[in-house]
């Protein structure tokens, strides 16, 4: 794994190297050629008389010196990013900025060189011939050479999309831009239309600037136009439009209830910010995916929903529900010869058949309470049979313990009103129910130790439950609970 990683780290890096190798040589060599076919098609040398051999020889010498210089030039720009790109460590802040720079200072080494060899030649045509030699000569290595430039720019964030990619995590795109869609815009529109039609209207237009065929130059300056058009477009559409279409497939997955959504940030423009900002979309829904299954995992899934639909206030309402409460038997003694961690694994487990035995039957586990557990049935979702899911569960509850035979335990049913809803202050709050049968079920849990099923329901839970449920149970006798003074009717399986 790790050797395929480096293998293709290692096919990155040599293509990079070689692609912004090309970019300069290519660029050069490209621009050069066809403003020397422009030339000649204008019959700019000829016009300078016998010295135009002169004038030729001294473009190419230029145009070989600048190879080499803008060679130099680029890889003294770009020794230090290549040393943390190659090594494949990390930039820092002042590397990462440096390496954001590359398309601009590609463009600028471009940029300089042309404009050197524009003068010299324009200089140079001046004193072999005359101040027309001397226009046309300026007029077509300019457009040439801000030709070049524009193409070098848009290609040159193309290639670099790689080292930008590591850059922009040390400094995602944020303040001012270097780069902004806008100035692509406008590099593509000069690209595509404005130097074309320019150099259109320096050959159309009186004065006329050299003796040649003005019409195989018009039709050059139109194929230029359409060629170079092509390519400013396709790398502004692969510069924009490719990035757009990934932020929009991650955004369908956001919207589908993806979270686990991230998009490399390989732009330092406003699409690199808006690259930044779905990814801090996603990563903050995350955040409330984990915070709202914490908080699940604490208070019960329906409590949490409530409280996410209703908000967080302290309110409630009365409401019939049907409270089951687990305890396990002489937890004192047992919390005495049992080691810690011993005992919380028997819990757990206990409390883990508790959760599914309530869960799988539409209760609440409302809380736990050390050895022992609260569970609702019809609060705060409603329950269409709240008796009948209780004594159910209960049962349930009651043979996987037994199965598991590490504790021993006393359930107690009971059905009644009750409050419903967060109890506490505005800064600490906590769902649960209050009423009698809630105390009910507790007592009769008190009770429900000493008797060998270990469950003792209410008279009240047993006649609302469904004939079903009621054939499993049995009437137990009266039972005086604590802090009651008339007895209460009992019921066992």
């Amino acid at each position: 794994m790790r050797r395929n990683a480096e293998l293709g780290r290692f096919r990155v890096v040599l293509r990079t190297s070689l692609g912004f190798a090309a970019l300069g040589v290519g660029s050069s060599v490209c621009g050069s050629g066809v403003v020397a076919l422009l030339l000649l098609l204008q019959g700019l040398p000829n016009d300078v008389g016998d010295h135009g051999w002169v004038l030729g020889l001294t473009a190419a010498g230029i145009v070989t010196l600048f190879l080499l210089v803008g060679t130099l030039w680029t890889a003294w720009l770009q020794r230090r990013t290549a040393v943390w790109f190659v090594l494949g460590r990390p930039p820092t802040e002042a590397e990462a900025r440096r390496a954001l720079r590359l398309p601009v200072d590609m463009a600028v080494v471009s940029g300089t060189l042309w404009l050197i060899g524009t003068v010299v030649l324009s200089v140079l045509a001046g004193v072999l011939g005359s101040l027309a030699d001397v226009a046309g000569m300026a007029l077509t290595i300019g457009l040439g050479g801000l030709t070049t430039v524009g193409l070098t720019y848009l290609a040159a964030e193309w290639v670099a999309r790689p080292v930008m990619t590591i850059a922009l995590e040390v400094t995602p795109p944020q303040g001012s831009l270097p780069v902004t869609v806008l100035t692509r815009l406008v590099v593509t529109w000069a690209l595509a239309s404005g130097v074309p039609f320019v150099g259109v209207l320096v050959v159309a237009t009186p004065p006329d600037l050299g003796s040649g065929d003005h019409t195989a130059s018009l039709v050059m300056l139109s194929v230029i136009g359409l060629v170079v058009g092509a390519l400013g477009t396709a790398l502004l559409a692969r510069a924009v439009a490719a990035p757009l279409h990934r932020l929009r497939i991650a955004l369908d997955r956001i919207a589908k209830g993806s979270t686990d959504v991230a998009v490399d940030v390989d732009d330092s423009s406003e699409i690199g910010m808006l690259q930044t900002s779905v990814n801090e979309l996603a990563a903050g829904l995350r955040e409330q995916d984990r915070m709202r299954d914490l908080f699940g995992r604490h208070v019960g899934t329906e409590v949490a929903r409530h409280a996410l639909e209703y908000g967080a206030s302290l309110s409630g309402d009365v409401r019939e529900v049907t409270a089951l409460f687990v305890d396990v038997v002489d937890s004192t003694a047992l919390a005495y010869h049992t080691p810690p961690e011993e005992l919380v694994g028997k819990l757990n487990r206990l409390f883990a058949s508790v959760v599914d035995a309530v869960n799988a039957r539409g209760g609440l586990v409302n809380k736990f309470q050390g050895d022992a557990a609260l569970c609702v049935f019809g609060a705060p979702t409603r329950h269409a049979d709240a008796p009948t899911a209780a004594l159910a569960a209960a049962r349930a509850i009651r043979d996987a313990v037994r199965d598991a035979g590490e504790l021993d335990l006393g359930i107690g049913v009971a059905s009644g009103q009750v409050f419903a809803g967060q109890l506490g202050t505005s800064s600490r709050l906590e769902y649960t129910v209050i009423g009698d049968a809630v105390n009910e079920a507790a007592r009769l849990t008190e009770h429900a130790k000493s008797v060998p099923s270990r469950i003792l329901a209410s008279d009240a839970v047993i006649g609302a439950a469904l004939n079903s449920e009621r054939e499993r149970w049995s009437k137990h006798g009266e039972t005086v609970l604590r802090g009651r003074q008339e007895p209460t009717i009992t019921w066992t399986c």
